[in-house]
């Protein structure tokens, strides 16, 4: 199995990375602020404004490590990767499938099935956690909805009309969200889904986890040898990770959504750790970032246990091993791509 390393994130507006030896140094003036040894670092992900070193740059290539850079407020910009790994053979195997609309709408189905399944999870959890503390018919009724709409994917036709199951699933989602959020109601409204920019604390928070989120995810992609571009639900666009948005939704409910609506109700982030921009977005501040991130790499140690796979899997590896069982279903190993249900 393969081993979680952890993900370095620089936020600290004016860093420095550069390499000494066989570790990673972060500066900031003449301050030494941290050192880490490269082998304990799977990835690093810079923040604003913050520079690397062209040889720490080499040597994170020679490692496979990847070094993205996004603003400070959590919007991707770009990535530096080294050679691209795996097999030629396999990402030509993957082109060919999804221009394939059988096989395109096979795959896409098992992972819109999950996202709806996973969703149900995060909604039912909350009526068995919360009680009436929230409007229960209301969250039960969106279940239900869920549930009636994952009985229809194995009649639909197209890829298309799948796509369009997983858009009503979302609205009825997003629908009851805010009976979710239990503390800090008045400070953590959530009225509905915006992204570009995000219009509320709640979806900044939202937005930002997804981001990174599918950073790991495209890079778990890239580890197995797949093309994080070129996906199965999400259609291609010139610069959009869409295998990566792909599996995204599997996971956004059950680890981003549940660690957002976590962070809010135990009061571990405040309203006083959000302003707003002069263009209407809702950003976060250094603090709330800091503890975002913090908490979000404390959840991937944790472990869950793998219907597929019958083990434990810490939650940082689940993105690996979804993206090595969808690369041995593209090479034909697996009859159909397995997508991950939390238990």
């Amino acid at each position: 199995m393969r081993k979680l390393l952890n993900t370095l994130y620089v936020s600290t507006q004016g860093s420095y990375l550069h390499k000494e030896g066989e570790t990673v140094i972060v500066e900031q003036g003449q301050q030494k602020l941290l050192q880490l040894p490269i082998h304990t670092i799977g990835n690093i992900i810079c923040f604003g404004n913050v520079l690397c070193s062209p040889y720490l740059l080499g040597l994170c290539a020679e490692r496979d490590i990847s070094v993205s850079y996004m603003t400070e407020y959590g919007r991707f910009l770009a990535s530096v990767n080294g050679p691209v790994r795996g097999n030629v053979l396999l990402r030509r195997q993957q082109y060919r499938q999804t221009d394939n609309p059988e096989k395109t709408k096979s795959i896409a189905a098992n992972i819109v099935a999950a996202k709806l399944a996973n969703s149900r999870v995060v909604l039912n959890r909350a009526q068995r956690d919360h009680g009436m503390k929230t409007d229960l018919q209301s969250i039960s009724d969106a279940s239900e909805q869920l549930s009636g709409l994952i009985r229809q994917i194995d009649r639909t036709e197209t890829t298309d009309e799948l796509r369009g199951i997983e858009g009503t699933g979302a609205a009825r989602y997003f629908g009851v969200f805010n009976h979710l959020i239990i503390d800090q109601k008045e400070g953590f409204y959530f009225k509905e889904r915006s992204r570009r920019p995000p219009l509320d604390a709640v979806n900044a928070m939202l937005s930002f986890t997804y981001t990174i989120l599918t950073h790991d995810i495209r890079s778990a992609l890239e580890t197995v040898g797949l093309d994080p571009a070129v996906g199965f639900l999400h259609r291609d666009r010139p610069g959009r990770p869409s295998l990566a948005l792909d599996l995204l939704e599997e996971f956004r409910s059950v680890i981003a959504d549940r660690l957002v609506l976590s962070l809010i109700n135990r009061r571990q982030v405040s309203p006083a750790g959000f302003t707003i921009a002069e263009n209407g977005a809702v950003v976060m501040d250094t603090d709330t970032r800091k503890i975002l991130l913090t908490e979000y790499q404390n959840r991937k140690q944790k472990e869950v246990y793998h219907p597929y796979i019958e083990e434990k899997v810490q939650i940082g590896l689940l993105f690996f091993v979804q993206a090595n069982l969808l690369a041995r279903h593209i090479r034909g190993d697996i009859d159909g791509y397995p997508p991950f249900f939390w238990r």
